[in-house]
Parts: C-alpha cells; sequence; structure tokens
C-alpha cells in the first residue's frame, strides 16, 4: 500500500506486539509528565527508527540519521544538515538537549573530522579525569577547579590567569608576563630560596665554566633609565650599523658613542652623524677607520605612551607607593 499524505490526530505505535500492550504503556504509547496523558502527534515504535539512506545493519541502532538518499529523492539534497536540534521561535532553556540522567548515564562516543562549538554563556564539565590527546584550544576564559595534569606539551598564547594552589612536576617554559595570585610548589626547583626581604642587589649566581666546586656571582648594573646597548668592531669602514628592531622601542636623541681606536692612536677620530638606522665616524684617516665601539640608548619606559617616565626617587615605604604605572616594571628586589 502507497500513501503520498497520512494525517494522525494523536500518535502513531509500531510494535511487533499487539496495539497498547507495550510494557509500562498500557494504552498510550507517551504520556506528559504535566498532563498524565497523551501528547498529541507522539511516535513509538518498539524496534528503532531509521532516517535517509537504509545502510545501517540490523540491530546496529535504535535511532539512526545519515543523508538522505539523493537518487530516489532529488529534492532531499536541499537539506544541509543530517540531524539538527533548535530552539528557534522558543526561550532556550539548560535542559533542551539531554543525553543521559543520574538515574540511566549513557556512554557517548563522538568520531568526527571537526567539532566546532559556540556558547553563548558558559560551559561547565565536572569531570574526575579528562585527558586532551592532540591539540586543544581555547579561545576565552576558561575555567578550572580540580587537579590538572599534563603529561605533554602544553602550548599557551595569550593571558592565563591562575587563583589558588598551583603544583609542577617537571619542566615549565614561560615567554612572557606570568601573575600568579596563589601558592606555587615545586618538588625541585633551580629557584634560589629567599627568606626576607630582598637586598636590591639584583645578581646571577652560575656554576664555574672550567673549575669544579666554584662559582661566578655577578651584579647587573644600574642606572636610571632602561639603558640598552651595541658593541662591536670598526675595521676598513667608518659606518656602523644600528639594529632594526631599535625602531619604536628606543629614544634616539639619548643614543651616546663610545670609540676606542685599536692598533696606533688616532686622536682624530670622531662621531659624525647619528641617524636611526646608523652611526657614521670619521677621522683624518677618511673611511678607514680602526675602533672598538659601544652604542648605549635608552628604551621607552612603555613604547605605547612615550611620555612616561621614570621617577628616580619618590615618596613612599614600598615599591606600591611608585607614582608612575608599576605594571611596566619587574621588581627584582628592595629595602
Amino acid at each position: 500500500m502507497e500513501i503520498n499524505s497520512l494525517h494522525v490526530g494523536t500518535q502513531i505505535q509500531v510494535t511487533a506486539g499487539s496495539l497498547g500492550a507495550a510494557p509500562g504503556l498500557p494504552n498510550l504509547a507517551h504520556q506528559s509528565a504535566t498532563q498524565g496523558s497523551t501528547v498529541p502527534g507522539t511516535i513509538w515504535a518498539d524496534g528503532g527508527l531509521h532516517i535517509g539512506s537504509p545502510i545501517f545493519v540490523p540491530g546496529e541502532t535504535v535511532v539512526g540519521f545519515t543523508r538522505a538518499p539523493i537518487v530516489t529523492n532529488p529534492k532531499a539534497a536541499a537539506n544541509l544538515s543530517i540531524f539538527k536540534v533548535t530552539s528557534r521561535g522558543f526561550v532556550p532553556t539548560p535542559i533542551d538537549v539531554v543525553v543521559g540522567d543520574p538515574s540511566g548515564p549513557v556512554g557517548v562516543a563522538v568520531n568526527s573530522t571537526q567539532v566546532n562549538m559556540l556558547i553563548a554563556t558558559t560551559m561547565n564539565i565536572v569531570c574526575p579525569a579528562t585527558t586532551h590527546v592532540g591539540t586543544f584550544k581555547v579561545v576565552g576564559l576558561e575555567s578550572e577547579i580540580g587537579a590538572h595534569i599534563a603529561k605533554t606539551v602544553r602550548s599557551l598564547i595569550g593571558k592565563e590567569s591562575k587563583i589558588g594552589s598551583f603544583v609542577s612536576s617537571g619542566a615549565k617554559a614561560q615567554n612572557g608576563v606570568l601573575k600568579n595570585n596563589g601558592i606555587v610548589a615545586n618538588p625541585v626547583s633551580k629557584t634560589p630560596v629567599v627568606v626576607g626581604r630582598a637586598t636590591g642587589n639584583k645578581s646571577f649566581d652560575i656554576p664555574h665554566a672550567v673549575k669544579e666546586n666554584k662559582r661566578i656571582r655577578h651584579i647587573c648594573a644600574e642606572g636610571p633609565e632602561a639603558g640598552i646597548y651595541v658593541r662591536g668592531k670598526l675595521e676598513g669602514s667608518n659606518v656602523i650599523e644600528l639594529p632594526e628592531y631599535w625602531q619604536g622601542l628606543v629614544d634616539y636623541d639619548t643614543i651616546t658613542v663610545s670609540l676606542t681606536p685599536f692598533g696606533k692612536p688616532d686622536k682624530s677620530l670622531y662621531v659624525k652623524n647619528i641617524t636611526e638606522d646608523k652611526v657614521i665616524v670619521s677621522s683624518d684617516h677618511l673611511i678607514q677607520v680602526k675602533c672598538f665601539y659601544e652604542i648605549w640608548v635608552a628604551r621607552h619606559i612603555n613604547p605605547n605612551n612615550l611620555d612616561e617616565k621614570l621617577h628616580v626617587v619618590y615618596d613612599g615605604d614600598s615599591p606600591a607607593d611608585y607614582p608612575g604605572n608599576n605594571d611596566d616594571y619587574i621588581i627584582g628586589g628592595y629595602q
């Protein structure tokens, strides 16, 4: 029998038994939890429901969806998706789509080439253990409550904020600013242990390069500016090329140049001109200059705000009293 159109007022039952004899449903297919009566438009089948191409083998699934067979039904090619759930025209609720429940949990397997999730508010995942194999990207705020164990390479581009305890049992490389508002605990660490307040001497301490059981400690140079330098040797030329990356980074008006002749004295040696890309040196020997050079320049405190200056001496009891923007500084020690 072939029917082009079929209208059923209340429900459709497809069953291997007699009509209305389904266990637990004596006289109807589906009841409303609030009304206790049949919800009109209900379909109940005790075997399975397969929609689309007939590619499922018997017993493979209870409900199956595939692409429609456009060979026998060409108009079905207009369907963009195989399966779609939407609340279009209605107010969405947190239980629009439910997979399993506390009394009947289910397993979920996803085999996909790509998964895209656009979540308007929040996504909450409660799970005792989560495993990611491969690249995992998060755009936006990610909040974790519980243990996070990483046994492979983790790459982070952007800002990461951690509030609470952070435990690391391996190597960690940090390129950029790291802000931590909790406790960082490492069972083995190369970080010096500081008890009390720092002396203000910014130093580094390393093993001696050639002598066993010897170490070297140096103190960093200090000054009222963020000074950077280049140095080198001129021989047979009178042009010192300045680094390209200085553009936008330094104040070219603060450049100073020191020249030291070598081979023989040259009292005529001097700096002829300074531009943003080079320093021109001259002497009585024209371009046949032979000298060592050292060039210093002050870096902008804030390249995005060239008016921001360093307050060398200020009123206060701690670095927190600094009158400028403390975000532009890493405080290495204070008294």
